[in-house]
């Protein structure tokens, strides 16, 4: 049974050290689409912060997916909505308050790929991703904020050190009700409990008829491992966590080494 979709993460994957795609890295995508197989990326970033990707790749129209927000939102490559699980606004409060008795700098993404964060002293984690998403960075107290604001995901964004000494009191608060997962050294990501790119690759693969056999993952982090468990061949990248070399089908290249077209080149095309 041959592979008709391919998952892919984007950050320290998709992308080169330097937050770039390779020209081999597109050939080899761009020789899989001819193929017929459907590229997806899959990624904590928003649409916004995925469309410059997605241009250069060539994959557009609304028979192309891409899973966003780590999985709180399914959507074809044009924005049509196939599914969401978010938050609210009683959960942003949580956040809020747990940020300044942690001293943590904090934000959210609301579903139109929109920062907010109550922070005056903006962390310079969120600018950099405010940056890469490309739709503003918004500073608002709470009662600045629409309460009935839909929150895709709640995000403690500082330096690893800092993480590192407070993420179990993070995940204290959190845990029972959410989905939290560390995405990068300098994210600990809060969402909905169905929120994953486990469930959300499974969504797409019932709304597309495929089967888990016809279906490659690759990535580097925790948060790619509900993503792998649903895949029937899996790639970790040589950058990767070593819990996701273990468990992967394959190990390939780092990003730095075009890991993904090596990948491509040698178990789909």
């Amino acid at each position: 049974m041959g592979i008709k979709l391919v998952a892919i993460d984007i950050d320290d994957t998709l992308l080169n050290p330097e937050g770039q795609l390779a020209d081999e890295t597109i050939n080899a995508i761009q020789k899989t689409i001819q193929k017929g197989i459907k590229v997806v990326l899959c990624t904590g970033r928003p649409l916004a912060g995925v469309t410059t990707f997605l241009n250069q790749l060539g994959i557009s129209g609304d028979d192309q997916y891409v899973i966003t927000y780590n999985g709180a939102i399914i959507e074809t490559v044009s924005g049509h909505r196939l599914a969401q699980h978010t938050l609210d606004f009683e959960d942003y409060l949580a956040a809020d308050k747990l940020s300044y008795e942690l001293n943590v700098h904090y934000n959210i993404l609301d579903d139109e790929s929109r920062i907010y964060t109550s922070n005056r002293d903006v962390g310079r984690i969120t600018v950099i991703q405010a940056a890469e998403n490309d739709e503003g960075l918004f500073v608002r107290n709470p009662e600045e904020m629409a309460q009935d604001l839909t929150v895709s995901k709640i995000m403690f964004v500082d330096e690893p050190e800092v993480l590192d000494e407070q993420i179990h009191k993070i995940k204290e608060t959190f845990d029972d009700r959410y989905y939290v997962v560390r995405s990068l050294p300098e994210f600990l990501e809060v969402l909905n409990k169905k929120a994953n790119k486990g469930n959300a690759l499974t969504d797409l693969l019932s709304e597309l008829g495929l089967k888990k056999e016809e279906v490659m993952a690759m990535g580097d982090q925790h948060n790619d491992l509900t993503m792998f468990a649903v895949a029937g061949t899996t790639v970790a990248m040589g950058n990767a966590i070593p819990e996701l070399k273990e468990v992967a089908t394959y190990v390939t290249e780092s990003n730095a080494n075009h890991g993904v077209a090596v990948a491509l080149e040698r178990y789909v095309i």
